[in-house]
């Protein structure tokens, strides 16, 4: 087996794509996942925590702890987005029982514990929820930022939102997490819904993660049936764009994910714009950089690496 090059906390909502996320990093030969971290965000945290429990319970991923975090922003009422991912938060499979407990602790301590953890490498966090957990880390503990090596985030828009005309939903439901993560001087990714409106699960995709024939590939097609209903009524998308695995891929391989280097500022404040991630393309306001901005994505790459993944739930993982 190939040896794991990086130690990762998957910080997440679950939520149909962060359950194809979770699936994506724990396959990973190249991924140390050393837990899932989970917020409010997608549903309200009782349930975003259920639902990473179901997925680890049909996956038979046992050994990776479950660490429930904040259930509200950090200034703000909670948003969730039931129309998307249903009442569940994790609409379309039949769920049994899960038989994956969670673990005591609070994510922001197990962020903390992990980030200080006698190992040469420092850890990587891919964030694909709202990011009060990480800030709240970060402001509990500023040292920390030079223990994290890096912070691949699913959020924002270069251009159009789609929870409000300009601010994707995980940087609109935490605007101040996100500018303080943004701003902490980790260096950080962010993978943009330009790049994840790319990542598209077609009819032609389902049907090749159908083929696998395993439980965990029946999970992900159902998953992917619910969800792609749910783009066509909601967004009139012919297919559902699979946003969070996206990071998990440009960290796994950042050539999937090619970015650019912009000045990223997140709006706190505008009736009109809050939560907007303001990325400077064109470097017109003289800004540093300060985020490695995804501009583009290899669909066929990352498809690619998507049934990989879930091909090794149905057989020994021994390969990359």
């Amino acid at each position: 087996m190939t040896p794991a090059t990086r130690r990762v906390i998957l910080d997440c909502d679950p939520g149909h794509d962060d359950a194809m996320a979770i699936l994506l990093a724990a396959a990973s030969p190249t991924l140390e996942l050393e837990g899932i971290t989970i917020v409010a965000g997608n549903q309200t945290l009782e349930k975003t925590a259920l639902n990473a429990r179901r997925v680890c319970s049909v996956a038979e991923i046992r050994d990776i702890p479950i660490v429930p975090g904040a259930d509200r922003p950090l200034r703000r009422e909670p948003v969730i987005a039931a129309e998307i991912h249903g009442a569940s938060g994790l609409d379309g499979p039949t769920w049994g029982e899960p038989t994956v407990d969670l673990d005591p602790r609070h994510a922001v301590d197990f962020i903390l514990e992990r980030a200080g953890a006698p190992d040469e490498r420092p850890l990587t966090i891919v964030a694909v929820g709202p990011l009060t957990n990480i800030a709240l880390a970060l402001e509990r503990q500023p040292g920390v930022v030079e223990r994290i090596d890096r912070i691949a985030i699913m959020g924002g828009a270069i251009g159009l939102g789609n929870w409000t005309p300009s601010a994707e939903l995980n940087i609109y439901a935490d605007p101040e997490a996100a500018a303080a993560v943004i701003g902490s001087g980790v260096p950080i990714t962010l993978v943009p819904l330009e790049v994840t409106h790319l990542a598209l699960a077609t009819d032609a995709v389902i049907e090749r993660i159908g083929a696998l024939g395993s439980a965990v590939s029946q999970m992900a097609v159902a998953l992917m049936r619910y969800f792609a209903e749910t783009y066509e009524r909601v967004f009139g998308f012919e297919a559902p764009a699979v946003h969070d695995p996206c990071a998990v891929a440009a960290v796994i391989d950042p050539a999937l994910v090619p970015t650019r280097p912009m000045n990223v500022a997140v709006d706190t404040a505008s009736e009109l714009s809050l939560g907007r991630t303001v990325c400077d393309v064109l470097g017109v306001t003289g800004r540093a950089p300060n985020v490695d901005v995804a501009v583009d994505l290899d669909v066929s790459g990352f498809w690619d690496l998507m049934v990989s993944a879930l091909d090794r739930y149905g057989s020994p993982r021994t390969g990359p």
